[in-house]
């Protein structure tokens, strides 16, 4: 169940997979426009386009950047770097990227811990404003765990930013779509959401009943926080 935006956004999004193709829908539920894109071109977008109706159009990255008031960018994060710069010039930009050294390739200084995930997009745009989030949930249960504000089974969906007026724009875009914000601080506190963690994707499922989902509520999402360990120390 999602919710009525205040103020309707346009949404471009920078990758239509599971979680992207999520995220549209959502999107169109509450009342955005989305502008969907894949390194593959429009034409392979027609059946999500077809799917989602008025709101939605299929472009280039390019033309999603350019589009888009808030920017969602969720490519395999060894793709990082074709993300386009110059048109995500001054904008939001949530990045759901998670590391996987078996799809992305080793990349040292995610290896060494001595940066984020979000922190490499934030390097190669370094005129925009990005937001950590959707990362951590599985696609299936963001589809269905949303709820209206005030409800008391109503999930959050973790955050990190170094831009606090970024935050808000993503706050009220993730309110919007039936969720509430935890937010974790900087970017660089983004690992304590990263995979394999305690709060990853698990946090939201009682044990291994992925089929049935739990509401996460803040004080479960501090309590699995608190657990959270550096790779180096598992």
């Amino acid at each position: 169940m999602t919710t009525t935006p205040q103020s309707p956004l346009t949404v471009g999004l920078i990758g239509a997979g599971n979680i992207g193709g999520t995220l549209a829908r959502l999107a169109v539920a509450a009342g955005h426009d989305v502008v969907v894109s894949n390194r593959r071109g429009p034409d392979t977008l027609a059946d999500l386009v077809a799917e989602l109706g008025p709101r939605a159009r299929a472009a280039t990255p390019a033309e999603a950047a350019e589009a888009g008031d808030l920017v969602i960018v969720t490519v395999p994060l060894k793709s990082y770097r074709d993300v386009p710069v110059e048109p995500l010039a001054g904008k939001v930009v949530i990045d759901t990227n998670n590391y996987y050294p078996e799809r992305d390739g080793q990349i040292a200084e995610l290896d060494d811990e001595s940066t984020t995930t979000s922190e490499l997009l934030q390097a190669h745009l370094p005129t925009s404003h990005v937001v950590k989030g959707f990362n951590n949930i599985y696609f299936g249960h963001l589809a269905i765990l949303g709820r209206p504000s005030g409800s008391p089974e109503r999930s959050v969906i973790t955050i990190a930013g170094d831009d606090d007026a970024a935050k808000r724009t993503v706050t009220a875009f993730v309110d919007s779509i039936g969720y509430d914000t935890y937010d974790l601080g900087p970017l660089a506190e983004g690992w304590r959401v990263q995979r394999d963690t305690a709060a990853y994707a698990g946090l939201y499922v009682d044990g291994d009943d992925w089929a049935n989902p739990r509401p996460a509520k803040p004080e479960l999402v501090a309590a699995k926080l608190a657990e959270a360990k550096r790779y180096r120390d598992m």
